[in-house]
């Protein structure tokens, strides 16, 4: 504890330059600490607080531009990527995706306050080719809002913060401990609530050229779409497909077929709906294996007018 006060002490601005790197570069390292506790002690020695909003918001928006610049270059492969290693990839394909395609660029002045949020949007903005400057406009001002609450909060309570910091140092090394500990629970809760996701959407896959074969033969199932309108919009749909994200929003009866698709990490939200309509009586339900991506990539008609 010694060690890591006068480390922030003497390398203040520098610690939270790097910490806030890593942690909006997507790594596990927690920034809002050092800069609370940087700004506590800024505070404490009667020095400014501006320079440490000033460089944690740049260390932010430097980061959040490697992550459009990777959403431009390898669009849905890099958003798939990072949804495949999330902790919570029900929130990640869910809830992050259908945010942003609702509210667009000015999404980014919150992103940072949404756990699972920021890098991702960060780098759908750069898939669906958001402007430059209009991410960098956006994207600045969540940099410097998220920033300016960080530093806010050490500032307001910056006596408290001092007594938590005195007692982890009377503590010694079992304060440390119990601090890794409670971090390693939170880990090991979301990995749970991963594994328990990913059984939640394990079911049988229909291929693509089995789907192609029942629109051949004339019996085609009821097809649905539960992208968000944005993307269905930009990129086409599969040739009949209805948009559905929620079993109220149809009117069919349970015992016609049904195929979901998705473009989202191991058909995620299509295997939720899919089970959810399993569960109020349909029998034939089936994801598309990889989604609308996988039938584009084979050549498949796409439909891309109003009917």
């Amino acid at each position: 504890m010694d060690a890591l006060l006068h480390l922030i002490q003497n390398y203040g601005l520098w610690v939270v330059f790097v910490a806030v790197l890593l942690d909006q570069g997507g790594l596990p390292v927690p920034a809002f600490p050092p800069i609370i506790v940087a700004s506590a002690m800024a505070v404490e020695a009667q020095q400014p607080l501006w320079p440490i909003v000033l460089v944690a918001a740049l260390a932010a928006l430097l980061a959040d531009g490697l992550w459009y610049a990777g959403g431009r270059r390898f669009g849905a492969h890099l958003v798939r990527l990072m949804c495949r290693m999330s902790l919570s990839p029900d929130s990640c394909v869910a809830t992050t995706r259908d945010t942003y395609a609702r509210w667009g660029a000015p999404s980014l002045v919150v992103a940072k306050f949404i756990p699972g949020f920021a890098a991702l949007a960060t780098t759908l903005a750069g898939q669906t080719r958001t402007g430059l400057l209009r991410f960098a406009l956006y994207d600045g001002l969540g940099a410097a809002l998220w920033a300016l609450v960080a530093v806010g909060t050490g500032a307001l309570f910056h006596d408290a913060v001092n007594d938590v910091l005195a007692q982890l140092e009377a503590l010694g090394h079992v304060g440390v401990l119990a601090l890794l500990s409670a971090i390693a629970l939170f880990v090991a809760y979301k990995w749970w609530k991963r594994q328990r996701f990913i059984r939640l959407i394990r079911m049988a896959r229909i291929t693509v050229p089995e789907l192609q074969q029942l629109f051949d033969e004339g019996t085609a199932p009821l097809v649905l779409d539960v992208r968000p309108s944005v993307q269905r919009e930009a990129s086409g749909w599969i040739p009949g497909a209805v948009r559905a994200t929620h079993v109220r929003e149809l009117d069919v009866e349970p015992q016609h077929e049904v195929i979901v698709y998705c473009d989202c990490p191991n058909e995620a939200s299509a295997a939720k709906l899919a089970r959810e309509l399993q569960q109020r009586g349909f029998k034939r339900v089936r994801p598309l294996a990889g989604g609308f991506e996988a039938w584009h990539a084979q050549g498949m008609p796409v439909e891309r007018t109003m009917a």
